[in-house]
């Protein structure tokens, strides 16, 4: 399965009012491993972005200048989440631009019809209802490094969520406070392990330590009544 983990940056929170995208930033995941392979790119909005939004992202107007606009980099963009299932933490907002900037273009392209939409928001507060869910949030709660996230970036968010995601959909088989590995890599000093090592091995009890187990069971009857693994059995 591949999915792309996305984000995108914008000019203000309405695409209906004429808000712009103006960075997005993409990262690919194959059978829930991260490859490599990213795209990323700013992007002029053929229009002034608004104060808060630039206190939220720090791009300004004056670096979006000599930037590509949206036309000139759909293709690419369009073929790199083509098929693909985006992940997206809060997706209505992005797809929501996404098939706004879409639909100024011909052919006119909805993100639905050609892509699978998870919403990682959707997962985290069904998972934990009443804690916040925000990407900060999820960072401190699973223990993702997001230190250099001083202000929000299209492509560092991405990563970021990337690694929230699979931890919040049980996709790690491993943490570690180490900051390498040799077998599966690290980000933020959490560890993937291979996926092409050796089967954990499973060991049952011997003969002595299932009679000692039955030999403790006995004594805790005698103390509490009839216990928990009794009735297991």
């Amino acid at each position: 399965m591949r999915q792309i983990v996305l984000d995108t940056e914008t000019t203000g929170i309405d695409p209906s009012s004429g808000h712009r995208i103006i960075e997005i930033g993409c990262v690919e995941l194959m059978e829930r491993q991260l490859t490599g392979r990213t795209y990323h790119v700013y992007i002029n909005p053929e229009r002034e972005v608004e104060a808060e939004a630039i206190s939220v992202h720090g791009i300004t107007n004056e670096f979006l200048v000599d930037k590509p606009k949206f036309a000139e980099i759909a293709d690419e963009f369009f073929a790199f989440i083509d098929g693909a299932e985006l992940v997206i933490h809060n997706a209505a907002f992005d797809v929501g631009f996404m098939d706004a900037e879409f639909a100024r273009l011909k052919p006119v392209r909805k993100t639905a019809d050609h892509c699978g939409v998870v919403d990682s928001l959707a997962i985290a507060r069904k998972k934990h209802p009443g804690q916040k869910n925000n990407l900060d949030a999820l960072c401190k709660r699973y223990g993702v490094d997001n230190s250099n996230r001083e202000l929000h970036g299209a492509l560092l968010d991405a990563e970021i969520l990337a690694d929230v995601y699979l931890l919040l959909t049980g996709g790690q088989t491993a943490l570690s406070l180490d900051t390498g590995s040799e077998d599966g890599g690290s980000v933020g000093g959490i560890r993937r392990l291979s996926s092409e090592r050796a089967p954990l091995a499973v060991v049952a009890a011997s003969q002595d330590e299932q009679d000692a187990h039955e030999e403790f069971l006995g004594m805790m009857e005698k103390q509490a009544g009839e216990t928990v693994w009794s009735k297991l059995q």
